[in-house]
């Protein structure tokens, strides 16, 4: 018998309706401008624009230096002037700077372009979490997030064909088919964000759309577990920049991060490898298809684990068991002696990563309440965006360096394996038990 109040019920169902599909949608903008590169450099730019394997790591890479800087910062002004208007300005903002990459001339011209791309889009990612998580309770955040998260692996299932088609539109308005991508990519970033003014709102007591029964059932669970969380741990947003578990968990995520962007950047470079590994001809719509594959069993399975732990409570092992899948997966995908192997290899890490992810995202809303959830959170993404960087140089110039992947996929293993281990000791030191049905939260005791 479902003993849930009517109000709790068609509340949080109108937030996953109104909500949660519009934020997906800026977020599946937003991971589509950001990975745009990675289909752009196998087909066309690399050659177009004398690109070395290096060099377009380091492109892909350095984004998320910009992004880094202003991650904190963007967060708290975010916190300091609402959710509506701070992620509007940002979609903008990055909408204007991708569409210059239509006329990238060179290769120091795209390292900046890259650059303020990551300034533009710093504190998107977190603010979303953020945002969301200031719109349901505890025990209703791992089915919202996971709803959201879902537009990550879709925004490849949707945008690499999208890409594919962009690119064979070569010769429109007398650009190559790559600026044509970057282009179309681009200018959704701009109207969505002027959307998103007006149609979203900062909080449940500004939502016409909500009855007064639902905003009152809503303001006055999120104030109560406000209160509750920050009379039991007095964290300001400095002290959560200093916080033993907000560290740990942004090595964890440091892995998880490490993992999904060295597969985001290089995938689509793999599968133009076929042609010569295997002998398989594929033109770039194709190529975008097979790019895609891995990522739509992603969004099945992070539904249906996230739905598991939203049901059980969000435990150790929902986050600790695909990372480690996920690890051991990524060189054996090397083992692979046909592209039918290599992508089902490569289907499985995906499963793996996007199994993980919304569920780690539950744990520091936990523990931080107000400017230190924004706090902490922007250091755990900022933290874990610095594998952005290192995933995108590290891998290329491994690959220059070897002249294979082998290499640069065992970094890729073990560094996710090192997050399951992570979170297993996180769990076992007290800092991150496991949450039960009941009370549906993570213990914690004090940092050191």
């Amino acid at each position: 018998m479902d003993t849930t109040p009517s109000a709790e019920r068609s509340a949080v169902r109108k937030v996953a309706i109104r909500l949660v599909p519009f934020v997906a949608l800026m977020f599946f903008i937003n991971y589509l401008d950001r990975t745009a590169i990675s289909f752009a450099g196998p087909n066309g730019m690399n050659h177009d624009i004398a690109l070395s394997a290096a060099q377009f790591g380091f492109a892909s890479g350095v984004f998320f230096i910009g992004y880094i800087l202003l991650e904190v910062p963007s967060n708290l002004a975010l916190h300091k002037f609402g959710a509506r208007r701070w992620l509007a300005r940002i979609m903008v903002s990055w909408g204007i700077v991708a569409a210059l990459f239509t006329w990238v001339p060179n290769a120091e011209g795209l390292y900046i372009l890259r650059f303020a791309l990551g300034v533009a889009e710093a504190g998107f990612f977190p603010g979303a979490i953020l945002f969301l998580s200031l719109w349901v309770p505890a025990k209703h955040r791992s089915k919202i997030l996971a709803l959201f998260y879902l537009a990550q692996p879709l925004t490849t299932v949707i945008g690499a064909p999208l890409a594919g088609a962009l690119m064979q539109q070569h010769g429109l308005f007398g650009l190559e088919g790559w600026r044509f991508m970057y282009l179309g990519v681009a200018i959704p970033a701009i109207i969505v964000g002027v959307v998103a003014w007006f149609y979203l709102s900062d909080k449940p007591a500004d939502a016409k759309w909500l009855t007064s029964d639902e905003k009152e059932w809503l303001t006055g669970a999120l104030a109560r577990e406000a209160q509750t969380t920050a009379a039991a741990q007095h964290v300001s947003a400095w002290k959560a920049l200093g916080n033993g578990r907000v560290w740990i968990l942004s090595f964890i995520y440091f892995g998880f991060i490490y993992g999904l962007y060295a597969l985001g950047f290089f995938l689509p470079t793999i599968i133009k490898g076929f042609e010569t590994q295997f002998g398989t001809k594929l033109d770039v719509f194709q190529q975008g298809l097979i790019t895609a594959i891995p990522y739509l069993p992603a969004a099945v399975v992070l539904f249906l684990w996230s739905r598991d732990a939203s049901r059980r409570g969000v435990r150790t092992w929902h986050i600790a068991v695909p990372a480690l899948v996920g690890g051991v997966s990524i060189p054996l995908a090397l083992a692979a002696n046909n592209p039918v192997a290599t992508v089902a290899v490569i289907t499985v890490t995906a499963c793996a990563i996007f199994a993980a992810l919304p569920n780690f995202w539950t744990v520091p809303t936990r523990f931080l309440t107000g400017a230190a959830a924004a706090a902490g959170i922007a250091l755990i993404n900022t933290v874990g965006n610095i594998a952005g960087f290192a995933a995108g140089y590290v891998t290329g110039a491994l690959k220059d360096w070897t002249g294979s992947y082998v290499v640069p996929m065992f970094v890729v293993g073990g560094f996710m394996v090192l997050s399951s281990i992570l979170m297993v000791v996180l769990a076992r030191r007290g800092t991150a038990a496991d949450a039960t049905p009941d009370n549906d939260h993570l213990d914690t005791v004090s940092s050191h």
